[in-house]
């Protein structure tokens, strides 16, 4: 068994395979990103997501005082947007953002997903955000960004999904 530490498990949260994210707001002085892989589905109904944000964060304070947010699902190939809303701007990257229901989103993005703060939870050394998905869009053609062992990649191939079982022998497990 292995000391749990902020390393180790770093390390062991770096074994699940994730989409790659842009969060971002706009405010008075313009629009706001950062990356982050902190994000899942949270309810069909009503739509909610959930982002999750560390303390020190510069974008901590900007969702706070916003009261919305955007997600952009990174497609293959954006490991530079990806870099680039990590801290190691790209000093030639012209403006990546369109809108979504009036928030800036990633143009070319696998998926966008525009929202407004329903909850805000203190948890431990981070804040999640659940946010009301009021706006979405997506491309249904293009191939996510993945990290994975803090490296960037992308998917091989996908399998067919299996076929259905029958009810009643389902029911048996």
């Amino acid at each position: 068994m292995t000391k749990v530490t902020t390393r180790s498990l770093r390390d062991a949260c770096g074994l699940f395979g994730t989409g790659v994210n842009v969060i971002s707001t706009r405010h008075s002085d313009g629009d706001h990103g950062m990356t982050a892989n902190a994000f899942m589905s949270v309810s069909l109904d009503p739509p909610l997501i959930s982002i999750s944000i560390g303390q020190n964060a510069k974008m901590l304070p900007l969702l706070h005082k916003a009261g919305q947010f955007a997600v952009s699902t990174l497609s293959e190939g954006m490991e530079e947007l990806a870099w680039h809303f990590a801290g190691r701007p790209d000093p030639f990257l012209s403006d990546p953002f369109e809108n979504l229901d009036d928030l800036p989103v990633i143009r070319g993005a696998l998926a966008c997903y525009a929202c407004d703060v329903v909850n805000v939870i203190e948890a431990g050394d981070h804040t999640i955000f659940i946010g009301e998905v009021r706006g979405l869009s997506t491309d249904s053609g293009a191939r996510p960004l993945i990290f994975y062992k803090g490296r960037f990649g992308a998917v091989a191939g996908q399998m067919p999904a299996p076929e259905l079982c029958d009810p009643v022998a389902e029911a048996i497990w």
